[in-house]
């Protein structure tokens, strides 16, 4: 089991880094240009902030494990994560983009696997 939260962990925390950093400093045109068309969709400060989010969700799921303790910060990384997802897949989904909305649900089923065994209670 511990290996298996590592791993989600590692994955979850080097996605959403790489990511959210991309989108939050890249243009819109940028984003939507490498694939991202459901950023049209949404304003340019709206794009940011869910980089922004995403971005610190991932270095909350990661940086705990790094430094051996704040293992709460894990949980809020990851329950961002899966909010986060949870309008990713609806949106695809409204985009009907369903390809896209299975990709953000494994992602969510990692963050909930993440948040159910670091949760701090």
């Amino acid at each position: 089991m511990t290996i298996a939260l590592w791993i989600a962990q590692g994955l979850l925390g080097l996605i959403f880094v790489i990511t959210g950093s991309f989108k939050f400093f890249q243009s819109k045109e940028k984003v939507i240009a490498s694939g991202g068309a459901w950023a049209g969709d949404f304003k340019p400060g709206i794009i940011k902030l869910i980089a922004g989010v995403e971005l610190i969700s991932g270095l909350a799921v990661i940086v705990p494990r790094l430094l051996g303790h704040g293992h709460r910060l894990t949980f809020i990384g990851a329950a961002c994560i899966a909010l986060i997802m949870a309008g990713a897949i609806y949106t695809h989904i409204r985009r009907k983009e369903y390809q896209h909305a299975a990709i953000n649900a494994v992602f969510l089923l990692m963050a909930l696997f993440v948040a159910y065994v670091s949760r701090p209670f």
